[in-house]
C-alpha cells in the first residue's frame, strides 16, 4: 500500500484543497504543504527499507479490466526508487516555495498536489495503461500552472508545452498498442504488463517501428534535439515551483522511459538506434551549452543549460556500459537538483528586483552575501566542480561512454569548458563588482527560502563526496539493464 498511498495522498490532498473556503488561505496552504510531506516521509521510509539488488520491490497488483489485460500493478526497483524519492523532495520543496503564490493560490496547490500525483504514478507504474494514463495525466495541471500563473507570453508557452507533449504520447501510445496487440499474440494472452511484455523476443523491424514510436513520445519530453524548442519558452514563462518541477522532474521522465520501456523491451532496436542517439545527445550538450552562453535573461541560460545536461543522459542511454548508464542515472537525480535549486534562486531574485536580465544584477554578492554564496554553490554544482554531484554524474557518462563512442565523447567532453565558460561568466556578470543602487536595499535570504535550498545544498554535498550512497541503489538494476541490451 506504500506506493498507492505515496501517488494518491496528493490526489486526495488535491480535491481537499480545491473544497477548502477560499477565505481559509493559511488553512489549505499548510493543508498541502502537509499533504506533499507525507509522500516524502514514505520515500525516506522505503529508502531504508530498499535491498538493493532484489528487483521489484513494494510490489502491488490488483486486476482491473482482466478481460483486456489491464492490471493495477505498481513497483520500484533501483531505476525508479531514486526518481519517487526525487519527485516527493521537489514537490515538497515547491511547495513551499510557493507560498505566496497569486492569483488564485487555492487553485495553484490543487493543481501542484494534482501534478505530483501523475508525476509520482509514471515512476511506480509497471502496467502500460497505468502509465500512460499518469503520463497524460501531468500535461493538465501543468498547462494551466504555465497558462495561469505564467509570465507574459504564459498562453503561448502553455500551449506549445501542451501541442509538443501531446503529439508524442499520442505517436507513444501507437507504439504501447502495437506492443500490446504481438504480445498478445506471443503470449498466448492480452496483457499490458511490462515485465511481461519485457520477455517477448519481438521481430527485429517490429522492434524498430515500436521503438521510433516509443523515441518521438520520450524525446520530446527529455527534451532531444530538434524537439527541444519548447522547454526554455516554457521554463522562462512557468513561475519558479513550476520550472523546478519541470527541470527537476518533468524531463525526467522521457529519459526513465528509455531505461524503463525502450532499452530492455527492445534491445535490438535500441542498439540499432544507439549511435544516432548518442550523436544527438552530444548535440544536445555542445548546442544546449553554446546558446545558454549568449543568454541575457538568466532563467533563460538555466533553461538552456537544462538541454546542455540532459544530452549527457541521452549519450550515457546510448552507450549502455553499466557505468555509462549509472552515470546517467546519477546525472538525472543530480540535474534535478541542482537545476531545480537555480530556478528556486532565480525566482527568488526576481521576486526582489523584479528583473532577470543579468546586466542588471551587477554586485548581488555584496547587497545580497547569502544570496550570493547559494547562488555561487549552485552554479559551481552545475558546471561540475569536483566534491559536488555533478561532478559525478558527468565523469560516469564520459567513462562509461569513452570505450564505445570515442570520437564523440571527445567532442562532448568540450562542453565541459564551454559550461564552466558560461556560469564562471555569469558569476562575474551578476556577484561581482559594485553592486547597483537599487539592488542594496533588497531583502537577504529569508528563512523559508534557506528552507527550499538546504536540503538540495546537503544531497548535492553528500552524494559529490559520497556518490555510493545513490549508486549502490541503482547499480544492481543498471548492471542487468546492462547485460539485456548487450546480450540480445
Amino acid at each position: 500500500m506504500l506506493l498507492t498511498l505515496a501517488i494518491f495522498i496528493p490526489l486526495v490532498g488535491a480535491a481537499a484543497v480545491a473544497l477548502w473556503p477560499r477565505q481559509d488561505e493559511r488553512g489549505f496552504k499548510v493543508a498541502a504543504l502537509i499533504t506533499t510531506a507525507i509522500p516524502l516521509a514514505i520515500s525516506i521510509w522505503m529508502a531504508t527499507a530498499f535491498r538493493p539488488g532484489a528487483g521489484m520491490q513494494f510490489v502491488e497488483r490488483a486486476a482491473w479490466v482482466p478481460s483486456l489485460g489491464i492490471n493495477y500493478i505498481l513497483g520500484v526497483d533501483g531505476i525508479s526508487f531514486p526518481m519517487v524519492f526525487l519527485t516527493a523532495l521537489l514537490t515538497f520543496l515547491a511547495c513551499l516555495a510557493s507560498w505566496h503564490i497569486s492569483p488564485r493560490p487555492k487553485d495553484y496547490f490543487a493543481l501542484l498536489l494534482l501534478l505530483e500525483t501523475g508525476m509520482m504514478g509514471v515512476f511506480c507504474a509497471l502496467d502500460y495503461v497505468l502509465f500512460y494514463v499518469f503520463w497524460e495525466l501531468v500535461l493538465v495541471p501543468m498547462y494551466f500552472l504555465i497558462g495561469i500563473w505564467g509570465g507574459p507570453r504564459r498562453e503561448y508557452a502553455a500551449i506549445k508545452f501542451f501541442i509538443y507533449t501531446l503529439l508524442g504520447s499520442v505517436v507513444m501510445l501507437v507504439g504501447i498498442l502495437a506492443m500490446y496487440f504481438a504480445g498478445a499474440q506471443a503470449l498466448g494472452h492480452p496483457t499490458f504488463d511490462m515485465m511481461a511484455l519485457q520477455q517477448v523476443k519481438f521481430p527485429f523491424r517490429f522492434q524498430l517501428w515500436v521503438f521510433a514510436a516509443l523515441y518521438l513520445g520520450f524525446a520530446v519530453k527529455v527534451p532531444v534535439f530538434p524537439f527541444h524548442t519548447w522547454l526554455p519558452d516554457a521554463h522562462v514563462e512557468a513561475p519558479t515551483a513550476v520550472s523546478v518541477l519541470l527541470a527537476g522532474i518533468l524531463l525526467k521522465m522521457g529519459t526513465y522511459g528509455f531505461m524503463r520501456v525502450s532499452l530492455p523491451t527492445f534491445p535490438e532496436a535500441a542498439s540499432y538506434f544507439a549511435y544516432a542517439i548518442a550523436v544527438l545527445g552530444v548535440i544536445n550538450m555542445i548546442y544546449g551549452a553554446f546558446v545558454a552562453m549568449w543568454q541575457a535573461d538568466l532563467k533563460k541560460l538555466v533553461a538552456y543549460s537544462s538541454v546542455s545536461h540532459m544530452g549527457y543522459v541521452m549519450l550515457g542511454l546510448a552507450a549502455g556500459t553499466p557505468m555509462a548508464l549509472s552515470g546517467a542515472i546519477f546525472q538525472m537525480f543530480s540535474h534535478g537538483m541542482i537545476t531545480g535549486m537555480l530556478f528556486l534562486l532565480v525566482g527568488m531574485i526576481y521576486d526582489r528586483a523584479h528583473t532577470r536580465e543579468i546586466a542588471k544584477l551587477s554586485g548581488l554578492y555584496t547587497a545580497l552575501p547569502a544570496y550570493g554564496i547559494i547562488l555561487a554553490f549552485a552554479s559551481f554544482a552545475s558546471l561540475g566542480l569536483p566534491g559536488l554531484s555533478g561532478f559525478v554524474a558527468e565523469l560516469l557518462v564520459l567513462l562509461g561512454s569513452f570505450p564505445v563512442y570515442r570520437t564523440l565523447v571527445i567532442i562532448g567532453a568540450a562542453t565541459i569548458v564551454i559550461t564552466a565558460g558560461y556560469m564562471l561568466w555569469m558569476m562575474q556578470r551578476v556577484l561581482m563588482g559594485k553592486s547597483r543602487p537599487e539592488l542594496e536595499a533588497l531583502p537577504d535570504v529569508t528563512g523559508r527560502e534557506l528552507a527550499t535550498v538546504i536540503p538540495l545544498i546537503v544531497l548535492i554535498a553528500v552524494l559529490g563526496v559520497f556518490p555510493r550512497l545513490l549508486l549502490d541503489f541503482t547499480n544492481p538494476a543498471l548492471i542487468q539493464l546492462a547485460a539485456r541490451v548487450g546480450g540480445m
